[in-house]
């Protein structure tokens, strides 16, 4: 279908800083991709759907560079604890996870994603109990059926509460169980092409609960297999004094040592980087997945992203699990990013542009889809959301743009994926809300009854 969006602001993003914007614009999709943009009405064309988006702005969609879906079902959990006492509580938990609660969080996660205008999100899976079926297809089923992008990273854990790690020894897998499982991701999923829904990552999860073994393994399979790399990484002081502790060196020098710094490498949270740390993942080209609220949530740090991005690190923005940030939508990750660059480095550091910028532009590179998606130019991805503005939570903002950052996150009149709508008048077109809102109350119980 030929759609044709007239009368709105337009945010392309599709330069290093905040690229071209149009007061009154259009975008013209074709098919799966698009077709014009520009400043006032759209090019005669062939007849299709034509959209007055008076009063609205249109952004590319957003792209959430880290998540953990499964944990949908185990929202409100440890609600006052570090890191490491967090996980503590809720690996117990998530040893009674299985194929069905994982599709009900899965399906409900990605489509409150939906919602705050998120066309693609990267998930990482780490927790396979042995009797819980296929867990990390059941991710894959869900997107499918919300109708995202999904970059799924197959994570693992060989590192149990019997060899110094946290998690208890019936969710970790053996180092051959764990590279045999990722492998056989990649075969069966992973898609290459311009417009795929589906890319894995090798992701173990993190030094606190993997070998060395595992991590150097990993990132040998991702190169030989030609995908990207994902973990968890300086997320805590307390897991550089471990890694202090058990190696002689912060977790970034631990990367770089096992080889996981490069073009091909993202890091979830990357917090606690020292000077010489940042120069060297800018200079490696390594990305950070910046998760701001989850990072308050656990009182973990602040991350250092104008430095990063200064030092040529490509930053996106991650909502991370639902159980360290209840909200679950990336829209308002927007205005937390500034916020808080702003209280590590002054008002002037970080602007409502800025915060666009890593919810689109930043990351696609994070997931080395900058030529696909994340700005919105000719020959991209159709990926864009429209945005009302007209409502009275943002009457009288003149700016577009800082009426969506720093504003309450509009209803989303459009949201595309592909040239598909998946959201339309702030409904999803193809989720029951009320049923998957049922099935993920379902699994919350079911989770809550093997505490």
């Amino acid at each position: 279908m030929r759609i044709v969006i007239e009368n709105a602001a337009i945010a392309t993003v599709d330069g290093e800083e905040a690229g071209t914007e149009y007061d009154n614009g259009h975008v013209v999709v074709n098919g799966s991709v698009i077709e014009a943009v520009g400043e006032g009405k759209a090019p005669d064309g062939p007849a299709g759907r034509r959209l007055d988006a008076s009063g609205c702005l249109v952004t590319p969609g957003f792209v959430n560079t880290h998540h953990h879906l499964y944990q949908w079902a185990t929202r409100g959990y440890a609600q006052n604890a570090t890191l490491f006492e967090w996980l503590v509580e809720l690996y117990p938990v998530w040893a009674g996870i299985d194929e069905s609660i994982t599709h009900a969080a899965a399906v409900a996660g990605l489509t409150r994603l939906a919602r705050s205008g998120c066309t693609t999100a990267a998930d990482h899976h780490y927790v396979f109990p042995r009797d819980g079926g296929d867990v990390f297809g059941a991710t894959i089923e869900a997107a499918r059926q919300v109708g995202v992008r999904l970059h799924a990273a197959r994570g693992s854990m060989d590192r149990g509460e019997s060899g110094g790690g946290l998690p208890p020894d019936s969710i970790v897998e053996t180092l051959d169980d764990a590279l045999s499982g990722t492998a056989e991701a990649i075969d069966t999923y992973h898609d290459p092409s311009p417009d795929s829904f589906v890319r894995i990552a090798v992701a173990p999860c993190s030094p606190f609960s993997v070998s060395e073994e595992l991590m150097r393994e990993g990132s040998n399979l991702a190169r030989d297999k030609g995908v990207r790399l994902h973990t968890h990484l300086a997320e805590t002081l307390d897991e550089e004094r471990q890694c202090l502790d058990e190696y002689g060196v912060t977790p970034a020098e631990l990367a770089d040592r096992l080889g996981w710094l490069g073009d091909d490498v993202w890091f979830a949270h990357g917090i606690h980087f020292s000077d010489d740390a940042v120069k060297r993942l800018g200079e490696s080209g390594t990305g950070i997945a910046h998760c701001p609220t989850s990072n308050s949530r656990l009182g973990a740090g602040i991350a250092r992203v104008q430095d990063l991005v200064h030092a040529g690190s490509p930053v996106g923005l991650g909502v991370d699990g639902a159980a360290s940030n209840e909200d679950g939508g990336l829209g308002v990750e927007l205005r937390q990013a500034v916020h808080l660059a702003r209280q590590k480095k002054g008002p002037h550091s970080a602007s409502a542009r800025d915060g666009l910028w890593l919810a689109t532009q930043g990351g696609a590179r994070c997931l080395g889809r900058q030529d696909e998606i994340g700005s919105l130019e000719v020959g991209k991805q159709a990926d864009l959301a429209v945005w009302r503005l007209d409502t009275m939570a943002h009457a009288g903002i003149a700016d577009p743009v800082a009426a969506l950052v720093f504003g309450a996150l509009p209803p989303l009149k459009l949201l595309l994926v592909g040239g598909k709508p998946v959201v339309e008048n702030d409904r999803h077109t193809a989720v029951d809300e009320i049923a998957a809102a049922a099935a993920l109350r379902t699994a919350s119980r079911q989770l809550a009854e093997t505490r």
